[in-house]
């Protein structure tokens, strides 16, 4: 079982004074109603690269709302295979998997130096029920994560390789751009092997795609460094459009 994380000082991040707040559980809330939700939250000593914030089985007792670094979720079959469920950046909340149930049904592991704000859930739930603005960012950021994971089953239904490569690109450039971040260029925290579990490829499929797609100019790939040199063309062979 995963070790509680350890709270800092108060004085180290608060909700108003965040810049992701506009993407987390504070949108829309005035400052008296952040000043109510930010007594809630924890946080915590920043996690190590390789470092849980917590395994599958554990008790379920809190949300976690990433600040900085990036989190794996992934979980373990009876043969004790991995499957990697999602890639977590900055404001984006994690747990939500573990409401129907008393233990998280996955695990979360730290890919870089990750800074998270842990929720209580049970002070949460009674906040929600006297903030409707609260309780309906809650509703707005479970629905997304719906949305996302039918949009997963759609990618490994349906598309090629390349597709799939050219879809995780295109839609972590657009959560890239959400955080005032370049949405052209990139550092990917994550292994090519993730990358393969994550999309159900083979990690030398996933190589030779992105070597493909150095060949025809669609990015530069140094390392983990990624540049989209064509993001429209990326993009349509994603099977989207580029947004205004």
């Amino acid at each position: 079982m995963s070790e509680p994380l350890k709270s800092g000082p108060r004085h180290q991040a608060n909700c108003k004074d965040c810049s992701l707040a506009p993407l987390c559980l504070p949108l829309s809330l005035d400052l008296q109603d952040m000043d109510a939700l930010d007594a809630i939250v924890k946080r915590g000593r920043p996690l190590k690269k390789g470092e849980f914030l917590f395994r599958q089985g554990d008790p379920f007792g809190a949300l976690y709302a990433v600040r900085s670094g990036t989190v794996r979720t992934f979980s373990l079959s009876d043969e004790g295979q991995e499957q990697i469920t999602g890639f977590h950046l900055p404001s984006e909340v994690i747990g939500l998997c573990a409401l129907d149930s008393d233990h998280y049904p996955v695990s979360a592991l730290a890919l870089e130096t990750t800074n998270v704000c842990e929720i209580p859930f049970q002070r949460l739930e009674d906040l929600a029920g006297q903030l409707p603005q609260l309780r309906r960012q809650l509703l707005r950021i479970m629905g997304r994560e719906i949305r996302e994971d039918q949009q997963m089953m759609l990618l490994l239904s349906r598309k090629t390789a390349d597709e799939r490569i050219a879809t995780f690109l295109i839609n972590l450039s657009a959560r890239f751009e959400a955080r005032g971040y370049s949405p052209d260029q990139f550092r990917l925290s994550m292994s090519r092997s993730d990358i393969g579990n994550f999309l159900g490829l083979a990690v030398e499929t996933v190589s030779r795609v992105f070597t493909r797609f150095q060949q025809s100019g669609l990015v530069k790939v140094e390392g983990k460094e990624v540049c989209i040199l064509q993001p429209e063309r990326l993009c349509a062979l994603a099977g989207g459009t580029m947004q205004d």
